[in-house]
């Protein structure tokens, strides 16, 4: 069982151009930053926008096809869908708001089902009680619940926690974990967190304006990066031009006037050197790739220090490097203006 969405449309100057198969019983995660297209993918694959071209597959069942002209409503798509404000039926209560997805059936086992579910998602004591009336994770609760009454083949998630504050957040994560592990279709969870997708996703799909990148592990994504679009994502917060450099696995960095080793090979294609700010550490003369920076701006974050440096021999305009810290680490140095960093050879992302 599968879900495989290989679809285009355009809107003015936009285009979104997306292709990815999220697999049975897993979560696909959709990252990207505002506007890059992630909820027009879910759209479109629910059936609420058209694609100009393409396809949508569901478990071998074809939703849409624009060369077949096939076009299946939202109704016979079996396709659950969490939208980021739950969309729930404002004069309906939380059991009516259940029953309305529940497929016909005897009243009993009608009556069965919402009684199950409403364990299941901790909703006892609001069945008579309005969306008006409910909290955000009860809200969150119910739509989740008339999703799974609807017995859906795949489940779209679209910003699940947008409209919740970070007290609710962590413990209704958790509960969203336990009713996808019981869930045997493919998921997708569109989010612009990484972190959330770390934890509640097992692959990862990058948009970038548009544009999907093939997908892959969260660790890959973490560890091995290819693009910069990919690396922003992942958390990468320095960036600066890079070229190869004279000698094999050597590179050079023209903005800082500066010659690194790095373990992976060169590719064509890099343009960019990508380095995260909790991999640059203090360093002495000795070690590899250490250069000497001075200070700039020094911010206190709730556990580090975020130090911005200028390399030593950088020009005024070239991009400055943000070094993240322990705060212990960073008050005993015992000169802060003046600095010696250095970056492992592993630590250097080549980037498209």
């Amino acid at each position: 069982m599968a879900l495989t969405a290989s679809i285009r449309k355009r809107y003015g100057d936009f285009l979104l151009d997306v292709d990815f198969t999220a697999g049975n019983g897993g979560v696909l995660a959709l990252l990207g930053a505002s506007g890059c297209g992630k909820s027009v993918t879910l759209r479109c694959i629910a059936g609420i926008e058209r694609p100009d071209e393409g396809f949508v597959v569901l478990n071998g069942r074809t939703l849409f096809d624009s060369k077949k002209k096939i076009d299946l409503p939202p109704q016979q798509r079996h396709i659950g869908y969490l939208f980021q404000q739950y969309a729930l039926f404002p004069n309906m209560t939380v059991e009516q708001n259940i029953a309305v997805c529940l497929p016909k059936q005897e009243k009993s086992r009608c009556r069965a089902r919402i009684t199950e579910l409403i364990a299941m998602l901790r909703l006892e004591g609001t069945e008579k009680l309005l969306p008006r009336q409910l909290s955000g994770g009860q809200q969150q609760r119910t739509a989740l619940a008339r999703i799974l009454a609807s017995e859906p083949a795949a489940i779209l998630l679209d910003e699940p926690f947008a409209a919740l504050d970070s007290y609710l957040k962590w413990q209704l994560e958790l509960e969203l974990q336990d009713v996808l592990a019981q869930f045997s279709g493919p998921a997708v969870w569109v989010s612009h967190d990484r972190g959330e997708a770390y934890r509640n996703c097992g692959k990862v799909c990058v948009l970038d304006r548009g544009k999907s990148s093939p997908a892959v592990s969260l660790r890959e994504l973490m560890t091995d990066p290819v693009t910069v679009s990919a690396a922003r994502i992942s958390g990468c917060k320095n960036y600066v031009p890079v070229r190869p450099g004279n000698g094999a696995g050597q590179l050079a960095v023209p903005d800082w006037k500066l010659s690194f080793r790095a373990a992976a090979p060169w590719r064509e294609g890099v343009t960019t050197l990508g380095i995260r700010a909790n991999c640059v550490h203090p360093a002495g003369t000795e070690e590899i790739n250490s250069f000497a920076c001075e200070t700039v701006r020094v911010t206190e974050d709730v556990f580090s220090m975020l130090v911005m440096l200028r390399p030593e021999k950088a020009a005024q305009d070239a991009p400055l490097l943000r070094m993240e810290l322990r705060k212990e680490i960073w008050m005993a140095l015992p000169e802060q203006k003046q600095i010696r960093v250095a970056v492992c050879p592993e630590d250097l992302l080549l980037l498209e």
